[in-house]
């Protein structure tokens, strides 16, 4: 979970959750991520688990308007809560969600983040080979083919 928490921290710095939060969050909690090198960083967070981490981040909650979410009628003591409502604001498994999250991949990826294809989606398909041509094989001899079965 250490480096789910980088992600967050190097979208806050860099200023890629503003504008695009729902997609950050659809990447957090349904997408496999991994660093360049193929390690494993994290294959998706409980939302439970995405606003605590919100909350120990310290993230603006300003940022829950983009979801619809209004800062001043949801949880002001409770900063998990808050998130945790933010975050089911949000639907997360929405088309917009999706496209923002697509957005998000390419700054991500400079920031030594890979994102895997949302889950549901197929993969780009790689180009199909050509087919070889088979050589013509000379007509085995009578006495190299088998036998044929005897009716009854």
């Amino acid at each position: 979970m250490d480096s789910i928490r980088e992600l967050l921290e190097e979208a806050r710095t860099a200023g890629l959750a503003v504008g695009r939060f729902r997609g950050l969050l659809h990447i957090a909690i349904g997408r496999t991520i991994s660093s360049p090198d193929g390690t494993r960083v994290s294959s998706g967070i409980t939302w439970r688990e995405l606003a605590n981490l919100l909350k120990a981040l310290r993230y603006d909650p300003e940022l829950g308007r983009e979801v619809g979410a209004d800062p001043d009628t949801l949880s002001p003591r409770d900063r998990e809560r808050y998130w945790y409502a933010v975050i089911a604001l949000a639907r997360v498994d929405g088309p917009e969600a999706r496209a923002e999250a697509e957005q998000l991949v390419a700054p991500l990826k400079a920031a030594g983040f890979v994102v895997a294809p949302a889950p549901g989606v197929p993969a780009p398909a790689a180009p199909k080979a050509k087919p070889v041509a088979k050589e013509k094989t000379e007509k085995k001899s009578e006495a190299e083919e088998k036998p044929k079965k005897k009716k009854k």
